[in-house]
C-alpha cells in the first residue's frame, strides 16, 4: 500500500485533532479580533495550499460577506510592488510552513499592520513563528510528497476562520465531518471498480461549481501529480466559455455534483457533455438522486449531506467530497505503474520566489 493512500485514510483521526485543536486558536482569534472587522482579507498560498485558498475564498464570502482576493507572490518578490493592507486580514497557508515567497507576503503584511494570520501542518515552521495568531493543523507528518490529509485540514481551518469570523458555522455540523469522511472512505470499493476503466486515461477535465471548485482544482492536481494525466480543474461557468470545444467522442469528464445552488447548472453541463458524447464520472452523496440516473457512472458517498438543514445546502460537502477523488489518484498512479509517493521531479517541500 502507497503512503498516500495511508494517509488517506488517516484523515478522519487528523481532521478530530485539528478540530479540537483549532477551535481554542478560532476562539483567541475571535477575541483577538474584537470590533475590529477586517474591510478585506487576502490569502496568499501556493500548490495545493492555493486550492484550499480558493475554497477558504468562497467560504468566507459565501458566510461572512467579506471581499476576498488571492494574492500574487511575484507582486511583492519580482517586481517588489507596495500594497496598501490598511484594514486587512492577510492570511498565509502553507503545509510545510517554509514557502519562502509564501513567508514573504506575511511578512510585508506584518509590516504594513494589517492583521495576519497562517495555517500551517508545521508548528516550528518559518511560518508559525511570524504571525501572532497560528492555526496549526494537526494532521501528523505527511511521507508522501502529494498531499492529502494536510489538504483537508487547511480546509477545515477556513471553517474554523470563517466561524471566528462571525459567521454562521454551525459546531455541531463540523464535528460530523470526520464521521463522513470515514463514511467517504467506505467508499474506496466503488473507487477501485471504476478505475481500472481510466488505466489509459492521458487527458481529462475535472468540473466543478461554487464550493467544490477548488476540489475541481485539487483533483486535477493530484492527477498530474501522481498519474502524470494532462488534467485541467475548471468551474462549470468557466468550462462553457471555450474549453468545452475540446470535447469529443469518449472523452473523459470526472465532475463534483453536489446537491444544492449548484446543482442545477452542473446537471446541465452533465446533458451537454452527454450530447457530445463525453464519458461522464460524478462525485456525489446519497441526497442527490439525479446522479446515478443522467452520468455515466457515478461514485456515491454513503451519507446524505446536501440535504441537511444548512444553507448553503452543499456548504459541507467540500471535505467529504475530495476523499474518493484522493483514492481516484492514489489508485490509479498504481494501476499505471507509477508511485503516487515519489512524484517525477517533485519534493515536498518547494521553495520559490
Amino acid at each position: 500500500m502507497s503512503k498516500m493512500l495511508d494517509e488517506i485514510r488517516q484523515q478522519p483521526d487528523a481532521l478530530e485533532r485539528t478540530l479540537k485543536s483549532g477551535l481554542e486558536a478560532a476562539r483567541r482569534f475571535r477575541k483577538r479580533l474584537g470590533d475590529r472587522r477586517p474591510r478585506f482579507i487576502i490569502l496568499t498560498a501556493r500548490g495545493t495550499s492555493d486550492n484550499a485558498a480558493q475554497l477558504g475564498r468562497y467560504l468566507l464570502e459565501i458566510t461572512t460577506g467579506i471581499p476576498v482576493s488571492l494574492s500574487a507572490p511575484s507582486i511583492y518578490t519580482m517586481y517588489g510592488a507596495s500594497v496598501d493592507l490598511k484594514d486587512a486580514l492577510v492570511v498565509a497557508v502553507s503545509q510545510s510552513g517554509e514557502s519562502t515567497d509564501i513567508n514573504l507576503v506575511l511578512e510585508r503584511a506584518v509590516d504594513q499592520g494589517a492583521f495576519t494570520a497562517s495555517i500551517t501542518n508545521e508548528s516550528e515552521s518559518t511560518l508559525a513563528q511570524l504571525s501572532k495568531d497560528v492555526f496549526l493543523v494537526r494532521a501528523g507528518k505527511e511521507k508522501s510528497v502529494a498531499a492529502t490529509k494536510t489538504y483537508t485540514g487547511q480546509v477545515l481551518m477556513f471553517y474554523l476562520l470563517a466561524y471566528a469570523l462571525g459567521a454562521p458555522i454551525d459546531l455541531e455540523e463540523l464535528h460530523r465531518i470526520p464521521d463522513w469522511v470515514m463514511a467517504a472512505l467506505n467508499a474506496e470499493p466503488d473507487v477501485a471498480k471504476v478505475v481500472e476503466r481510466y488505466r489509459f486515461m492521458t487527458d481529462t477535465v475535472v468540473v466543478g461549481r461554487g464550493l467544490n471548485y477548488a476540489n475541481a482544482l485539487e483533483f486535477a492536481l493530484k492527477l498530474k501529480e501522481t498519474c502524470y494525466v494532462v488534467a485541467e480543474g475548471f468551474s462549470a461557468a468557466d468550462f462553457l466559455h471555450g474549453p468545452i470545444a475540446m470535447v469529443e467522442q469518449s472523452f473523459p469528464v470526472l465532475l463534483f455534483g453536489a446537491g444544492g445552488p449548484t446543482w442545477p447548472s452542473m446537471k446541465q453541463m452533465i446533458e451537454k457533455l452527454h450530447s457530445q458524447k463525453a464519458e461522464t464520472l460524478v462525485i456525489t452523496d446519497r441526497a442527490n438522486t439525479d446522479v446515478p440516473a443522467i452520468a455515466n457512472r457515478s461514485i456515491v458517498l454513503p451519507v446524505k449531506l446536501a440535504d441537511r438543514n444548512t444553507w448553503p445546502a452543499d456548504l459541507y460537502t467540500p471535505i467529504p467530497y475530495i476523499i474518493p477523488a484522493q483514492i481516484f489518484a492514489a489508485l490509479l498512479a498504481v494501476e499505471k505503474g507509477h508511485d503516487p509517493d515519489q512524484p517525477r521531479a517533485l519534493s515536498k517541500v518547494t521553495r520559490t520566489m
